[in-house]
């Protein structure tokens, strides 16, 4: 292995070699996004994923004026990269220009080569007068950037130009450049200004066509010797485009020579065709795939993109053509979304499944086995502690509400809709509904449910968020704000009961004389539930407890493996399914024949936990619609800049779908959305082919729940802002803060378990109030340590929107309502300071008064996290470890790396504590994990 790649990929973020002398050099952090066109680098970008593994892609860049072998060189070793972090990376080639958008989201806003050639010497003093440049921007999602001549003739309708001058900078919006890259271009001049002008410098923007009596648009021309009209360009990429759309796909084997096999075309491409001994080719036109077996040598995977490689120059293929290289078991979805019927990867949790096995069996053959894997409660992200209301959908205009008594016990043959209002931290009534669907309704009661919710939400003040749920697939926080539920077989509609009758089906509803059998599941009594199943013994579970009500009796039948946190729940359950039971309990293995007569007889069943998917990390997905066709591309490193409102995206959860619909998009009703993402369900698309069941939730621009707002890091300012995107961005960057009439609000967050050294207090207070809170989360894909993080993490604009100067208590925590004498927003604007500013204001207050429920708390201006850990005292690293032979005492385990001092925490993560803490919990506690501190 190159010595240079030692270390590589064992921490997320960047990792970058440029070409010297034909040998590898890394390049340092501060250096990283500066590409010189004269040469090759090779980048890698390593991703911490929320199952706990790492996500690596290799980049070899190659710059417009870069040497054949400085390019064959970089090839070379992205495989050898690839080998030594065992083959699991997905390889892409990038030229200048024409990079992916997936490389270009790792340096926002953009990349601007650089004239040159890469040395790693001391870099040369630039001349002190300063050269007016102009530059071309394209791209709505991310930008290419390219310098062009100073010159009217390099202007056209088309795309978005920046003009930089020593004392002003110029944007010139093409008529035919859409709002969303006019915004896209607003972020480089936020960039250059910041970069070159040390954000002192006037910003004017130019209209294609419109001329009006402003200096800013004489000022411009003039510089160009004075206004000519620009003349039409060469016809746009669109026809191109589309003849890429209708290319027809082909797969072609590369054999050991080199040479191409044709396998396959068009939509009769399927996974069989794939040998895990050879390497093909995916050929898609505007797209070059290559595949290659596990079992290859490394020698057919060099052959395999040198043929690839040769197809590029010798068909004289677009340099925008994208090559990928993708080895068995990385398929990206894009690669997927060509095959037909491709088999869904359940990726397990390993770890938990493992343990899970071996404590089963040692406790199945007679050991006391104290740790089973149980699942852990999910944080909650919103008041939980609003009011429900409950309607079932019986027929025509019937529509029958639920009394509170009875609103937890649903029938899997009926169709309800359900009403959570909550009050948020202004002061202010938020609705969410659902339309609850069982698997047994009929048609024209799921129609009608769907139907009566949006009228509901038609005359419902305030915000709203509508969700379509399935028996079966109900998300956890359904459960939640129900705190317990029982699914029933059967149902009480009308036109259930009709469906029975005309297709000959009993009717299976409990009655006093019939057998039902419910299994219990959940993690605590705030989400338990009992659902009816088939009363057939492979229904049963060793892990669970189940409920069995005969003609005569009632029995409680406990797992072997269930826990004691199980048996609770089957207690309480009982009580609410009927508390008129009298049950006899039967642990399993002791069972009377009369159990097993109601089931039927004596047969197998399973002792398997059912052990849940990892959560996955999200996507997000912008909707691109066409006169013909409708199409999905994924945004890479999102962050909540990329929620614009001329568009609808999709937040794919994986066991959600979180539809956005902004103000001046296409989709303008919910059922429109609803109908729009029925679209999806079924078909294999970059986002993956959606179960018809998964959970859906439709989110309008200004409305988003805490829920939904955790995935980003989000400011309530910017979600509450007028005008289109651009005028939005343009606002910002002239310190102007246009803001809704609506009040904005905070997302609910976190009391940290380490925001305080008394975690079990801190948690109380949340338990208290019947909810516990959870920080929002950055752009999941960020991390310090590479410049990625800069773009997504820190603020660019040099005069950013009015925030409250209040520091928080907590980290993560916004200036919101909170018990205990903790700070209320009041919504009002705020004077804008600068952080340095609001640094040097802040009085200092002891610890113990930071503590919620503190006798004396602050009422003052708050700490950050890692402020509040300046006060403790310091260990080195070696006593703050797991399993240290030389423990510190005294110290609270939950927060070990507090007590680092600043320059060796950042010698650990690769990152300061202000920069740590400002990660999501989840991956905070990942990095503790890797560095035994957690």
């Amino acid at each position: 292995m190159d010595p240079a790649f030692h270390g590589a990929g064992v921490r997320p973020g960047l990792d970058i070699w440029g070409v010297e002398n034909l040998q590898l050099v890394r390049i340092p952090i501060s250096l990283h996004g500066k590409f010189y066109s004269g040469s090759a680098y090779l980048v890698l970008h390593t991703l911490l994923l929320k199952n706990g593994t790492c996500q690596h892609d290799i980049h070899y860049w190659l710059g417009s004026n870069a040497k054949q072998e400085d390019a064959d060189l970089v090839s070379d070793k992205a495989l050898e990269l690839d080998a030594s972090l065992g083959s699991y990376a997905v390889q892409y080639r990038e030229v200048q220009g024409e990079e992916t958008e997936k490389f270009l989201s790792y340096f926002k806003p953009c990349v601007i080569p650089i004239e040159g050639v890469f040395s790693s010497g001391p870099s040369k003093e630039s001349s002190e007068e300063y050269t007016i440049s102009m530059l071309m921007c394209k791209g709505d999602r991310v930008v290419h950037v390219r310098e062009v001549a100073f010159t009217r003739s390099s202007l056209n309708h088309d795309d978005v130009f920046i003009l930089d001058t020593a004392s002003k900078i110029y944007i010139f919006s093409g008529c035919n450049s859409s709002i969303q890259e006019r915004a896209k271009a607003l972020e480089v001049v936020q960039y250059i200004r910041d970069n070159k002008h040390n954000g002192r410098c006037d910003i004017a923007t130019i209209d294609d066509g419109k001329f009006v009596s402003d200096p800013d648009v004489g000022e411009f021309w003039s510089l160009f010797g004075g206004y000519a009209p620009i003349p039409k360009g060469l016809p746009s990429n669109i026809e191109a485009a589309a003849a890429a759309d209708n290319a027809v796909l082909k797969l072609y084997w590369i054999n050991t020579q080199g040479k191409l096999c044709e396998v396959g075309s068009g939509n009769t491409l399927n996974k069989e065709m794939l040998d895990s001994n050879r390497c093909y080719m995916l050929d898609c036109d505007c797209e070059l795939f290559l595949w290659v077996g596990r079992f290859t040598t490394v020698t057919e995977r060099k052959n395999s993109i040198s043929s690839a490689e040769d197809i590029l120059r010798s068909q004289g293929r677009s340099a925008g053509t994208h090559l990928t290289f993708l080895t068995e078991g990385t398929e990206t979805a894009v690669f997927i979304s060509y095959f037909r019927d491709w088999p869904q990867s359940v990726e397990p949790k390993l770890y938990e499944e493992g343990r899970g096995k071996v404590a089963a069996i040692f406790k199945h053959q007679g050991y006391s086995v104290k740790e089973l894997p149980e699942e852990e409660d999910e944080d909650q992200v919103m008041d939980l502690s609003g009011k429900v209301k409950v309607w079932r959908i019986s027929c025509d205009d019937d529509r029958t509400f639920i009394p509170s008594m009875e609103h937890s016990k649903l029938y899997n043959g009926d169709c309800y809709v359900i009403q959570y209002t909550f009050m948020n931290d202004n002061g202010r009534e938020e609705n969410l509904f659902y339309t609850w669907i069982g698997l047994q309704s009929v048609a024209d009661d799921r129609a009608d449910a769907i139907s009566y919710m949006l009228d509901l939400t038609d005359s419902t003040k305030g915000n709203t968020v509508v969700g379509q749920i399935y028996d079966g697939n109900e998300p956890n926080l359904f459960f939640l704000i129900f705190k317990s539920l029982v699914v029933f077989k059967g149902g009480k509609s009308t036109r259930y009961k009709k469906s029975l009758g005309e297709n000959g089906i009993g009717d299976n509803t409990l009655g006093e004389s019939k057998v039902a059998l419910f299994r219990i599941q959940g993690t605590s009594p705030c989400n338990m539930q009992a659902i009816q199943v088939d009363h057939v013994p492979s229904s049963l579970n060793s892990f669970y407890c189940y409920i069995l009500k005969t003609n005569t009796s009632t029995f409680t039948w406990v797992g072997n493996l269930s826990s004691s946190r199980d048996h609770d729940l089957l207690d309480r359950m009982l009580e609410m399914i009927n508390p008129k039971w009298q049950p006899v309990m039967v642990r399993e293995g002791s069972e009377p024949d009369v159990f097993w007569n109601a089931l039927g007889g004596m047969s197998e069943y399973s002792s398997e936990k059912e052990i849940k998917a990892f959560k996955e990390d999200p996507q997000l997905f912008v909707c691109i619609f066409t006169k013909d066709d409708l199409k999905v591309k994924e945004i890479f490193n999102f962050s909540q800049d990329d929620l614009t409102t001329e568009d609808v995206l999709i937040l794919n959860c994986h066991s959600e779908i979180h539809l956005w619909i902004g103000h001046n998009s296409s989709i303008k009703s919910k059922q429109e959305a609803i109908d729009f993402i029925q679209k999806f369900h079924g078909k294999e698309t970059p986002i993956g082919k959606l179960s018809p069941y998964i959970p859906v939730y439709i989110i309008t621009e200004g409305c988003e729940p805490p829920f939904f707002t955790q995935y980003f890091e989000w400011d309530f300012s910017k979600a509450n802002m007028l005008g289109n995107s651009f005028e939005r961005k343009l606002a910002i960057l002239k310190g102007k803060h246009q803001i809704l009439e609506a009040p904005s609000r905070s997302s609910w967050k976190a009391y940290s378990g380490e925001a305080t050294p008394n975690t079990s207090r801190s948690r109380s207070v949340g338990a208290a109030h019947g909810f516990r809170r959870r920080s929002s989360s950055p752009a999941p894909s960020a991390f310090p340590g590479s410049s990625s993080i800069k773009s997504v993490h820190t603020n660019r604009f040099s005069s950013p929107p009015p925030t409250s100067v209040t520091r928080k208590l907590f980290v993560g925590s916004s200036d919101r309502y909170h018990t205990n004498g903790l700070s209320m927003s009041t919504g009002k604007a705020t004077p804008q300071i600068s952080q340095s500013e609001a640094d040097a204001n802040m009085p200092k207050y002891p610890y113990e008064q930071l503590t919620i429920g503190s006798k004396n708390p602050v009422t003052g201006p708050q700490i950050s996290q890692s402020e509040a850990d300046a006060n403790l005292p310091k260990y080195p690293y070696e006593q703050l470890t797991i399993g240290s032979k030389n423990p510190a005492t005294d110290i609270d385990i939950t927060r070990r790396q507090a007590y680092l001092s600043e320059e060796e925490f950042h010698e650990k993560f690769g990152m300061t504590k202000s920069i740590f803490y400002g990660l999501p919990k989840w991956r905070q506690n990942k990095l503790k994990m890797t560095l035994h501190l957690f």
